[in-house]
């Protein structure tokens, strides 16, 4: 029999009608686990940005650097994913556990979608494991027992904020003060890796603003871009490792860059920090 139709084939608890920031991630890569829905949000952010996909695709290319840096440069051996989203090439623990096989990885998120055919792919081996909980409450997630099981907080961990950030909806230091809770309860010695859409204060500003327009005025309804300074401020407490806060595609590249950077390259920022 020829495959159901996507619709037939939604899984329990997913609404095509209702835009997933997971599978809004999706569309941007130019994956197939979408909906009309998701690829509207990807279509009203283009028009600010043709090259909008690099946002997704620098985010990503960010990811696997810095895990990459942790696992092999800085000997982090377990890992706290938060907002893991849906499989792709390349997830976190296929990268630190190239470097050590037995790497602990969680992985965190409560996106419905990721719940009902994702987790199965992320939980792959023992040393993966997947907890449903919402990443903006720092102090259950931080409480929750499968945590708790399988990260060790008396050694360090990689705390991993990629991509999430900006979709948190509330007060404006709340991102901040999130972070803070969570710098608080981690080990000596751990670091800590977020990405986040930049406003970068110059001729890119306005491109910025309009993405974050049609980002926020879309059925996702989220996608904040902060300040450099902004940014830096979700690191308080923590020591920056070179180069610092700057743009995905400048920290720490795999080669030269070979072609001027997009429109939407220049709105996406990263960074680690270690916890002295």
């Amino acid at each position: 029999m020829p495959d159901a139709p996507r619709a037939a084939r939604v899984p329990v608890g997913v609404d095509p009608s209702r835009a997933s920031i997971a599978r809004v991630y999706d569309a941007f890569l130019g994956g197939t686990d979408n909906y009309e829905i998701d690829r509207e949000v990807f279509r009203r952010v283009a028009q600010a940005a043709p090259e909008a996909r690099d946002l997704a695709i620098d985010n990503r290319g960010f990811l696997n650097r810095a895990t990459r840096f942790l696992a092999s440069r800085a000997g982090i051996k377990q890992f706290l994913d938060c907002g893991s989203g849906l499989p792709t090439a390349e997830n976190v623990h296929q990268v630190v556990q190239r470097f050590d096989p037995e790497a602990r990885v969680v992985y965190v998120d409560n996106d419905p979608v990721v719940l009902a055919h994702g987790r199965a792919l992320l939980e792959e081996n023992a040393y993966t494991h997947f907890v449903a909980a919402d990443i903006f409450e720092p102090q259950e997630l931080l409480e929750n027992p499968v945590v708790r099981k399988h990260l060790d907080f008396s050694e360090p961990i990689g705390f991993l904020q990629f991509g999430t950030l900006h979709h948190f909806e509330g007060p404006k230091e709340g991102p901040a003060e999130l972070m803070k809770t969570y710098i608080d309860a981690l080990p000596t010695g751990s670091y800590v890796a977020i990405s986040h859409f930049l406003d970068p204060e110059n001729q890119y500003s306005s491109v910025a603003r309009h993405m974050e327009e049609h980002f926020r005025g879309s059925p996702m309804g989220s996608g904040t871009f902060r300040t450099h300074d902004e940014i830096v401020e979700l690191f308080d407490g923590l020591e920056l490792i070179d180069p610092g806060v700057t743009r995905c595609a400048d920290w720490w590249p795999d080669g030269p860059q070979l072609e001027p950077l997009s429109q939407a390259q220049e709105c996406i920022a990263g960074g680690v920090g270690i916890k002295r």
